[in-house]
């Protein structure tokens, strides 16, 4: 109960775009902390981006900036990560996570800062 759900995953050729949603009942009565994390095969799971639900301080990691936008739209209790111009080095499952907190700051891409997880959706960039 209370788990976030991503959805918006799929296969795609590199330059294609992608739009992630992330859905969480719990976000409209808190502010929390909403991130982006993605685990590649065999590698660690790493922060993507992310954003307050009351909005603002929005963070990126350096091999998305440019690239990707995370969003919210607290109306319809969902977050977004508009995903353009993908890469082979995309890939992955992405993963949503929650931290109730007023405002994201620099420990936004520790994975031990976060209680709430999604179960993931998959992201495969093709060359």
């Amino acid at each position: 109960q209370g788990q976030p759900v991503e959805s918006g995953g799929g296969s795609v050729q590199a330059g294609d775009s992608l739009r992630l949603s992330c859905v969480g009942d719990r976000y409209t009565y808190s502010p929390y902390c909403m991130s982006w994390f993605r685990q590649a095969l065999g590698t660690e799971r790493e922060g993507v981006a992310a954003i307050s639900t009351l909005g603002g301080r929005l963070f990126y990691s350096d091999s998305v900036k440019g690239r990707f936008t995370v969003s919210v739209d607290n109306a319809k209790k969902t977050v977004y990560l508009q995903m353009n111009d993908l890469k082979p080095e995309d890939t992955g499952t992405y993963y949503c996570a929650a931290v109730p907190t007023k405002w994201c700051a620099s420990w936004w891409a520790d994975t031990h800062e976060y209680p709430i997880w999604g179960k993931g959706t998959q992201v495969t960039v093709s060359s």
